[in-house]
């Protein structure tokens, strides 16, 4: 078990957006959490510290690459093992953003729109020179793909159940992280009072 440290949100930014400034050419950095860890946030405010130093960046929601709720829902709605391997389309992930990124810096933002449940008919985007890409979502890491650097926002099981509203989904986040091994790994029990363990020096 690492030993944790303290740090605040917005040192954590500050550290990552720090990481993020050694990659070089166009990069993807994966933000994993549970929705209760609220990703996002973490990413858009990496993201601005970013463009401040002139380094083009963007967010990815991993929510925009659901899959549609005919192919999610067809078991059961409330099924952990259907959300850990059937609710996020981490392949059209990989197809759509992380690849074509690379290879001609051309990436999708969105692929569908989960609340209409419909295409989020978004255009195909061409990256600025050096862009960095973060994706934000739960159960990234594990999945074979190919990240710049990884950070991942822990939480335990009493602090989901706490704060999560789809309690279904509990077991199959903490299933997950036993087979995920981020290069930043963060304690986020206390979103306001993280603790950070680095295990990997890239």
């Amino acid at each position: 078990m690492p030993e944790f440290t303290a740090i605040t949100p917005d040192a954590l930014a500050r550290l990552v957006a720090q990481r993020a400034s050694e990659l070089s050419g166009f990069a993807v950095i994966a933000v994993d959490g549970a929705d209760a860890a609220d990703p996002v946030s973490l990413a858009r405010a990496v993201i601005e510290l970013l463009r401040a130093t002139g380094r083009p960046a963007e967010v990815v929601s991993l929510h925009d690459f659901v899959r549609p709720a005919s192919v999610r829902l067809e078991f059961d709605r409330e099924d952990e093992y259907t959300y850990r391997t059937g609710w996020f389309d981490y392949s059209a992930l990989n197809r759509e953003v992380l690849k074509p990124l690379r290879d001609s810096g051309r990436w999708l933002p969105a692929l569908w729109n989960e609340q209409a449940d419909r295409s989020a008919r978004a255009r195909i985007r061409t990256a600025l020179p050096g862009t960095i890409l973060l994706v934000a979502g739960p159960m990234l890491l594990g999945r074979g793909l190919d990240f710049d650097l990884t950070i991942g926002l822990r939480m335990s099981e009493a602090a989901l159940r706490r704060r999560t509203e789809e309690r279904f989904t509990i077991a199959a986040v903490l299933e997950q992280q036993q087979l995920e091994d981020p290069d930043l790994l963060v304690a986020w029990d206390h979103p306001d009072r993280p603790a950070i363990a680095a295990v990997d020096q890239k």
